[in-house]
């Protein structure tokens, strides 16, 4: 009789646990941290280029130093968040982070729109090769994000569904920040168009 009272103790304990979620936010919380990892990356590879962009570019426009400048200074901003695992666990660091690339991906833009106005700068071979480089980093990092963000979904959806949130709760796993827009009402806002007269 003991023998089956365990039987059915070791039976309901084993469909209690496969049901907790415990595995579930194990699995979604390494998708994050190696989606993370590849965000992580393809940043690293974009400062990467910046240096030879910024000397590039300063050799045919060295009169855009306040351009220049802002995409240095942008770099070193965000050269000076120590980009860890950990960041994801933080939302205001994380936010941080953001911010700052954010930031680098704009003072970028203003040097390319700056280089439009330079032909001999748009010909010049190392230039066209590290603007084609960029870009190119620029598609992984919408990539890598994408990523990012499908996984912190999965983790987030779990942390907060039941039964699997009461495992969240136990073992101390928490939401995640996901990647945002930092004027989302500007993005809301319809297009103004005006034709000439």
């Amino acid at each position: 009789m003991a023998r089956r009272a365990l039987a059915w103790l070791a039976l309901a304990a084993t469909l209690t646990l496969s049901g907790c979620g415990y595995n579930t936010l194990q699995t979604t919380d390494e998708q994050i941290k190696a989606s993370w990892s590849e965000v992580i990356n393809q940043y690293q590879r974009r400062a990467d280029l910046i240096p030879n962009l910024v000397a590039t570019v300063k050799g045919f426009a060295a009169q855009e130093e306040k351009i220049l400048l802002g995409v240095t200074e942008a770099r070193a901003k965000v050269g000076s968040i120590q980009a860890t695992r950990e960041l994801v666990n933080d939302p205001q660091a994380f936010q941080r982070f953001a911010a700052a690339q954010g930031e680098l991906s704009g003072a970028l833009s203003r040097l390319l729109v700056v280089a439009e106005n330079y032909p001999q700068l748009k010909s010049d071979a190392n230039f066209r090769d590290l603007q084609a480089q960029l870009e190119g980093t620029e598609n992984r990092i919408t990539v890598a994000r994408n990523r990012y963000i499908q996984a912190v979904q999965a983790y987030n959806v779990t942390v907060r569904s039941f039964p699997s949130n009461l495992t969240a709760m136990v073992f101390g796993f928490k939401e995640k920040p996901q990647f945002t827009v930092e004027n989302e009402k500007a993005i809301a806002a319809p297009p103004k168009v005006e034709f000439g007269k």
